[in-house]
């Protein structure tokens, strides 16, 4: 069988997304999706409960923020906490036995980057790069990620980084099925077709509206909502 993988994608578990995990699953089905990762900022929350709902493969990540940037843990078995070093994260998910992402690493205009220190210190330890993130808007980032994976020696993926429905199924890895450990998961993506569809940069906009809706009108348990 031959699987569509998309790695790194957002419920409304996140704080930027208004996507539920019963929406995510759907449109991955309709979309062919059949292998994903989410990977929700700072929780593992909505990978579990796509889990639950998903007839294929979810993978559980999360895409933490490290003390030098985001970096995303993929196969986890719990959250991992925000904060901490680059090497104290990548420590702390490959004691879960899991892969380490590192995500969209040279978009110049997100904030959240991980910064070149950081990268410098991570890279050692992971698995997998960014080389294609739909979101990104400049080509010339994507390339560089991709010209730092074949320099270093790690797997490029390509990835929507979804945190609306319209976005699923737009890039992905094309790749053989594996055994279910991320030793024969890596063992697939080497042999992957990368399949790339840039977004419009003015998803950004949709996705700072999602901020400011969820910080005005989060309801007041703290779940998250629904809206989408």
């Amino acid at each position: 069988m031959t699987l569509k993988v998309d790695l790194h994608m957002h419920s409304h578990f996140s704080p930027d997304s208004l996507m539920s995990p019963e929406k995510l699953v759907r449109r991955c089905e309709r979309v062919g999706l059949n292998c994903i990762a989410v990977t929700d900022h700072n929780s593992t929350a909505g990978a579990l409960r796509a889990r639950e709902l998903a007839p294929f493969r979810v993978i559980i990540g999360e895409e933490v923020r490290s003390s030098e940037g985001e970096i995303t843990g993929l196969f986890l078995e719990a959250s991992i906490p925000p904060g901490l070093t680059p090497v104290e994260t990548a420590k702390r998910i490959k004691d879960q036995g899991g892969l380490v992402s590192a995500p969209h690493p040279f978009d110049r205009f997100r904030r959240s980057v991980i910064t070149a220190k950081g990268l410098d210190e991570l890279w050692p330890h992971a698995d997998i790069i960014e080389v294609f993130n739909a979101r990104n808007n400049l080509d010339a980032d994507n390339r560089k990620a991709r010209e730092f994976a074949e320099a270093h020696d790690l797997v490029g993926s390509a990835v929507t980084d979804s945190h609306t429905v319209i976005e699923l199924g737009r890039s992905y890895v094309e790749m053989p099925d594996f055994d279910g450990t991320p030793e024969g998961f890596m063992d697939s993506l080497r042999q992957g077709t990368l399949h790339t569809r840039k977004m419009s940069p003015l998803i950004h906009v949709a996705t700072r509206f999602t901020v400011l809706y969820k910080k005005l009108f989060r309801p007041r348990a703290g779940r998250p909502t629904e809206a989408e």
